[in-house]
């Protein structure tokens, strides 16, 4: 269901002032003068309503957040979420995950969360997953060599097919869970449709796909 636009939206987005980074591109390859620090960068794409990235934030203040999403008013949930509180390691842009190489210089990002992305679950449609071998050929330039993808997802079939992709692309494997909330990683922070999710009992498919060095993905 397409979500209705936010009254004042424009309005509300400038009264973010530097949480909301207007032309992302201006930072490319330094990212330190957004921050004021050179602090790793942590990059999640499809923000939701934002709780997630500021968890993350608050529990680590020594790395750099940046919260991407395409839908301005998705990104204006997750600015008024954090507007309560001093997040001096956050911020977050209107941005397209396929046009990551125009704000980012080549391994300039530490890590990429993909939480919940949408299956796209009709066949023609796999090309619009976030882990489709395009989107993975963005990722690995703009990725640390050693660099990490965290990915989570509640889809069985995003999940397996997320699997093959980051194995026939290059991607070392590891920490990989059928059922997160009954393993023994210790350093899960919820999104809320995790939390949704687990409540009703649903497993929760993780893993992480480690970047080995640039190369041009097919």
């Amino acid at each position: 269901m397409r979500m209705r636009k936010k009254r004042h939206r424009e309005e509300r987005l400038e009264r973010a002032g530097e949480r909301w980074i207007k032309q992302p591109e201006t930072f490319r390859g330094h990212w330190s003068e957004a921050f004021g620090n050179d602090n790793p960068i942590h990059v999640e794409i499809g923000s939701g309503k934002g709780q997630f990235i500021a968890q993350m934030a608050q529990r680590y203040p020594d790395t750099n957040f940046i919260a991407i999403d395409v839908i301005p008013d998705v990104i204006l949930m997750g600015l008024e979420l954090t507007k309560d509180k001093d997040y001096p390691n956050l911020r977050f842009i209107i941005a397209d995950a396929a046009r990551l190489e125009e704000y980012f210089a080549p391994a300039e990002v530490e890590r990429i969360y993909l939480n919940f992305s949408d299956p796209w679950k009709k066949k023609k449609q796999a090309k619009r997953r976030l882990t489709h071998a395009n989107f993975l050929n963005v990722y690995n330039k703009v990725l640390k060599k050693g660099g990490y993808i965290w990915f989570k997802t509640d889809n069985r079939a995003l999940f397996e097919f997320s699997l093959n992709s980051f194995c026939e692309n290059g991607f070392k494997l590891s920490n990989i869970s059928l059922d997160l909330h009954n393993s023994d990683f210790t350093e899960n922070v919820m999104t809320e449709y995790e939390q949704k999710f687990s409540q009703q009992g649903m497993p929760i498919y993780r893993l992480e796909a480690t970047y080995r060095g640039y190369k041009e993905l097919d």
